[in-house]
């Protein structure tokens, strides 16, 4: 279920630096608070290795002359050094949280925006879920290396630099052995990223088919109770859940054993240089309060080495959700257009020119869904589209207000290419009724004024709903202030389609694309639509989708579509008598197939 765009992880290009690079733009305006925030981190790392200091001062001077004094002076230094680490770490935290925050979310409105102007094309690839983990779980993990791992990598790298430079100062020996296990941790390091990078990016592929099967069933929560399939809907989300675990315990699997070589190797070089310093501090060589302050700055380093594998585990995480938002963001949107220049003169109405469409993904040696399409819809006119299921009748009418491109050939409105007009103009000109309706979880008139102007107010409302026969509406508990629930669930099938076709009439627009919009609605409902629909369309120059005769009848002519050609244009009438194909779909007769 993942999307065909996924990028294949593991490709010969991966760099965990250059996808953390891309964040950049985003963390440029809060640089110096980050900044700030890494240079608090490593004031405060640095503090904790004045500790030993402290300690090898108290054991050679004050313990070893018995001096009471000294002792408490040595425990209140070390009191005020933990005070001032501790409140540096805080102001850490409190330069990061809030500049974060805003980088998450400047990300995902910048998400959401850009998915606005995906062409439909994209969005018919794409599984939802995909899109969905994109910006909220993938996001999430990208906060969280800018927040922690970001800043500590280089926190702990200085922090161990500083250490070893301390330890090899006060006996050279020593610090050698702790050094030994470094080449061997380098390898292993590598051979971690290589690894844990792949299992990452399935992991949050998987999570966004898991994403894409839970919104599909909360949508489809009809369908499955209403065919009684929710053993196997629960069944395709426990095989998907289990794979995820599977993938999921791979990645702890690899954080494991990197662990346990990060762990065991300073382990076994501590204890080799503590053997070691304690036959010299017997010997005379070392003094007790160097080797105490040495295995102490050993000690301290322990958290800054061990912490490495947890840090490149969520850095590779972040890298591959950068990686998928980009993934995203990197598509092209639909061209903003230019200004409209005149296709041809006195050429009023919506034209389509020699149309040919292809979908994008369709292999290269199939046959167009539209091919040479020739039709002109005079000024003020309605035509009625006609043709078997599956020629193509949807799609020609996505054309016109550019949800999709045309392969070849060009559509006119009043003369004017579409494809030179800036779609925000495009689409004011042209509304748009689909058969599917969608509502969103607003009002009812918050969802009909979507095709209306900013400026419109209650009566275009009173209008719109007056001639979509969708008056229930004022009945409603709250009237048209009623809020209708995710995808308007809560109305029926009709009621539905009634208040699509009030959003695509409320904006009076001079061009009106319906996709059969009345297929849900009863005969009484369908008669006392079309009554109102037809003052709508005396006005308007309209292309309607139809099936039946009674919405035929609204058109003034009727263009048949078949084998994804118009092969016959005429009134209803005219094509009754003189068209076989055309009276079978008028009749609905089987017979005629036999």
């Amino acid at each position: 279920m993942s999307t065909p765009d996924a990028v294949t992880p593991g490709r010969a290009d991966h760099s965990t630096v250059r996808s953390l690079l891309r964040l950049w733009p985003y963390v440029r305006p809060v640089r110096v608070r980050l900044f700030s925030a890494a240079f608090v981190a490593v004031l405060a790392s640095c503090t904790g290795l004045v500790f030993p200091l402290v300690l090898k001062w108290m054991v050679d001077g004050p313990v070893a002359d018995h001096d009471s004094a000294g002792i408490w002076l040595g425990a209140l230094y070390l009191l005020l050094l933990g005070i001032a680490e501790a409140v540096l770490f805080g102001l850490r935290r409190w330069l990061v949280a809030r500049p974060l925050s805003g980088v998450e979310a400047d990300m995902r409105a910048d998400l959401y925006r850009h998915l606005q102007r995906l062409p439909v094309a994209f969005h018919d690839r794409w599984a939802s879920g995909q899109l969905l983990s994109r910006g909220t779980t993938d996001l999430m993990l990208v906060r969280q290396f800018l927040a922690f791992p970001l800043t500590f990598l280089l926190v702990n790298s200085v922090t161990i630099l500083v250490g070893v430079m301390i330890m090899l100062a006060q006996e050279w020996t020593l610090g050698l052995v702790l050094l030994a296990p470094a080449a061997p941790l380098m390898v292993v390091c590598w051979l971690f990223e290589r690894h844990y990078s792949l299992v990452a990016r399935r992991a949050q592929d998987q999570v966004g088919d898991l994403t894409t099967v839970v919104e599909e069933s909360v949508l489809g929560i009809r369908i499955i109770k209403g065919f009684g399939r929710h053993r196997s809907q629960a069944l395709a989300f426990r095989e998907l859940s289990r794979t995820l675990r599977g993938t999921e315990l791979a990645k702890a699997r690899l954080l494991a054993a990197i662990l346990t070589v990060i762990v065991t190797l300073p382990e076994l070089a501590i204890g080799a240089a503590l053997v070691l310093g304690t036959v010299q501090v017997a010997d005379g060589r070392l003094s007790a309060g160097t080797l105490v302050a040495f295995l102490s700055t050993a000690l301290a380093l322990r958290w800054p080495v061990e912490s490495i594998g947890f840090l490149l585990a969520m850095s590779q995480e972040a890298a591959t959700a950068t990686e998928r938002y980009f993934e995203v963001m990197d598509e092209k949107p639909e061209s903003a257009g230019t200004s409209a220049v005149a296709a041809g003169k006195g050429e009023g109405g919506l034209r389509f020119h020699g149309v040919r469409f292809r979908y994008p993904d369709a292999p290269a040696d199939a046959p167009p869904v539209l091919d040479r399409i020739d039709l002109h819809i005079r000024p003020g006119e309605s035509m009625a589209l006609v043709g078997a299921t599956g020629t193509g009748k949807t799609t020609l009418t996505a054309l016109v207000p550019r949800l999709h491109e045309v392969t070849a050939g060009r559509i006119t409105l009043d003369g004017e290419d579409i494809t030179a007009m800036p779609r925000e103009e495009l689409r004011a000109r042209v509304a748009v009724a689909f058969e599917e309706p969608t509502l969103f979880s607003a009002s009812v008139g918050e969802n009909v004024l979507m095709g209306a102007p900013d400026t419109a107010g209650e009566a275009d409302l009173d209008r719109a709903l007056a001639v979509a026969q969708a008056d229930f509406a004022h009945t409603l508990p709250q009237g048209t202030r009623t809020q209708v629930g995710e995808q308007g669930l809560s109305l029926s099938g009709g009621q539905r389609q009634r208040l699509a076709l009030a959003r695509a009439v409320v904006g009076r627009p001079g061009f009106l694309v319906l996709d059969d919009p009345l297929s849900a609605l009863d005969v009484h409902t369908e008669a006392a639509v079309e009554a109102a629909l037809r003052r709508v369309l005396a006005e308007t120059t309209a292309l309607i989708v139809a099936h039946r005769p009674s919405t035929v009848l609204l058109a003034d002519r009727v263009a048949l579509l078949s084998g994804g050609r118009i092969t016959a244009v005429g009134t209803h009438h005219e094509l009754l008598r003189s068209n076989a194909e055309y009276a079978h779909l008028m009749s609905g007769d089987e017979e005629a197939d036999r």
